[in-house]
């Protein structure tokens, strides 16, 4: 039951990533939902470094569905621990950039505790 849980919320999080990453590739200023302000998404120079990212969500995102597909829920579980690292870092740098606190703790907070708890089921599910 606790696996079927965990599985389900990680394909959820793999989608959401690769849709995420797809739309900041299609429209790279999307991502000044981000949370970091007077984000320059007008510059190409910055635009092409949001692609960059857009490409990096999209390919942790297929890594996560493959990995949900084809990995024993203890790996799958490290991989998902490890990767709550992402929104943890996304929360450190919009407060770093005095970004908006409810962004960082309101989006990129909840997100990296949701990853900790669906880590936590695959390991003890």
């Amino acid at each position: 039951m606790l696996i079927n849980i965990a599985n389900m919320l990680t394909g959820l999080i793999g989608v959401a990533v690769v849709l995420m990453g797809a739309n900041a590739f299609r429209a790279p200023q999307a991502a000044a939902g981000f949370g970091i302000p007077d984000t320059p998404t007008g510059d190409r120079t910055f635009q092409a470094w949001l692609t960059v990212k857009a490409v990096r969500d999209i390919a942790i995102g297929l890594s996560t569905l493959i990995l949900l597909a084809g990995a024993t829920p203890h790996l799958l579980g490290w991989f998902i621990l490890a990767a709550a690292v992402i929104p943890v870092g996304d929360a450190l740098i919009v407060l770093r950039s005095n970004g908006p606190k409810a962004t960082a703790y309101g989006i990129h907070g909840p997100t990296a505790a949701v990853m900790l708890a669906i880590s936590v089921l695959l390991f003890v599910g």
